[in-house]
């Protein structure tokens, strides 16, 4: 159906959506409701990750306990997800899909970067999320092709930590500013592996690899923190729009990486 008509749109939640139909900032030509395919609907464990089916609900992987002791970091972002309401139909790969740079699961996706899975003639093509996200609401998913899953790495080391923080107007509404951090320690609160995103800011999330090399093999240190972040978000460009300035979004950026990042060191270090 998707290959016979390019304005055709799939439909799962439809949290997204309807509301740009009745703006009519949408206008498909059908819909094509995918919301009760059982085999689009799962939660698994395959050891390396965490595979989510794509019209798996949000309020489901907020309360999953699969999601809770491997991925700490998407547990953490959960009821950050829009409202208690919204989560009830919104699922993981209409987020996804939509490609808001605000959005809290792209940002998990981006940070740790998870692989997405989509169909297309009957074919499974994976690519990784940093890949996928191309511009505000522009990903690399074919007109003719379907998201089908997402899979979440696993860390396996003993001390993980996870840190989340953003900014907005109102609780739930979207962020002008997000940042998300999770860190691996050793024994001497040293940090042995990290994972650092910001969301909001820019036109898609960014993971900030050159300040998660930094972390390797330190303990947590605001001043080197701030210093690192300094640096990798020098030559970001930020965006501006009515509701905040580019420069605001940056300083403000690297504020919330800060306190992700502190957050993440404290999780770990009260690990056993």
């Amino acid at each position: 159906m998707l290959a016979a008509d390019d304005g055709a749109r799939v439909i799962a939640g439809g949290q997204t959506l309807v509301p740009l139909m009745a703006m009519r900032l949408a206008r498909p030509t059908r819909l094509i409701d995918i919301a009760r395919i059982p085999g689009l609907a799962y939660i698994r464990d395959e050891g390396e990750h965490v595979a989510i089916g794509a019209t798996t609900r949000q309020c489901v992987v907020e309360s999953d306990a699969v999601v809770r002791a491997k991925l700490p970091l998407l547990a953490k972002v959960m009821p950050f997800v829009g409202h208690t309401a919204t989560r009830a139909r919104g699922t993981v790969g209409g987020s996804i899909v939509n490609g808001d740079g605000a959005a809290e699961i792209i940002l998990v996706a981006v940070t740790l970067g998870a692989t997405l899975v989509w169909r297309e003639s009957g074919e499974n093509n994976l690519l990784a999320a940093p890949d996928f996200f191309l511009g505000p609401m522009v990903t690399a998913l074919p007109l003719t092709a379907c998201l089908a899953e997402a899979r979440f790495p696993v860390w396996h080391e003993k001390r993980v930590g996870v840190g989340f923080h953003e900014i907005n107007a109102r609780q739930s509404d979207f962020a002008f500013v997000s940042a998300a951090a999770q860190v691996a320690l050793d024994g001497e609160a040293r940090c042995t592996r990290a994972a650092i995103g910001i969301g909001a800011a820019t036109a898609v999330p960014l993971r900030l690899d050159a300040v998660a090399e930094d972390l390797k093999g330190q303990r947590y240190d605001e001043g080197a923190v701030r210093k690192s972040l300094g640096a990798a978000l020098d030559g970001i460009e930020t965006m501006a729009d009515l509701h905040a300035s580019a420069a605001y979004r940056k300083r403000v950026a690297g504020t919330m990486a800060v306190r992700a990042i502190a957050d993440a060191f404290a999780n770990a270090a009260r690990r056993p």
